[in-house]
């Protein structure tokens, strides 16, 4: 079993600094094993096919040594674009003020699902304002949750780089931009 947390562990210092923060890192599998790495500029700013194509050089360096994965993948690295994952606490607070969707793991007063502003967290709790009031979501209930579209501060590049390792070593190939 792959771990990911050692990989994000593994690259995020190189990451770090090269001005960018890891959003998350996630193997796949349903059309061959893809490790994504999803990544953020630490200044905020939109990324870029540059930076996209800086991300994969330097992550694909780091992998080709450590070798963690056994057999072929590819490398994808993509920015989170516009309906962005909220991973990490600090997220609720980063993105106070902009439309969220949430889901739970389990239900909060007959509900799983949410929709509304963030307002930040508070002592463990997200606080989502919604047409029906604040809404007090556990933090550590959260199965997933996303900014909505129409408060996205701007759309992001999908995958610009997509490395296969192969028998012979690693060969550039290009992601295939899914809609």
């Amino acid at each position: 079993m792959v771990d990911t947390n050692a990989i994000e562990r593994l690259i995020e210092p190189s990451l770090d600094a090269l001005g960018y923060r890891i959003v998350r890192v996630v193997l796949s599998g349903s059309r061959g094993t893809t490790l994504q790495v999803m990544a953020e500029r630490a200044d905020d700013a939109p990324m870029s096919v540059e930076d996209c194509a800086l991300i994969s050089h330097s992550v694909s360096a780091l992998l080709d040594v450590i070798d963690p994965i056994a057999g072929s993948y590819r490398l994808e690295i993509s920015s989170p674009g516009v309906d962005r994952p909220l991973l990490r606490p600090a997220d609720y607070d980063r993105f106070r003020g902009c439309e969220a969707k949430l889901e739970l793991s389990v239900p909060l007063r007959g509900r799983k699902r949410f929709r509304g502003r963030l307002l930040g967290l508070s002592d463990g709790a997200i606080r989502l304002g919604t047409e029906a009031g604040e809404e007090l979501l556990p933090l550590a209930a959260v199965a997933r949750a996303n900014l909505v579209f129409a408060d996205a501060a701007a759309a992001a590049p999908r995958p610009a780089r997509a490395l296969r390792k192969t028998s012979s070593g690693r060969q550039p190939r290009a992601a295939p931009r899914e809609h």
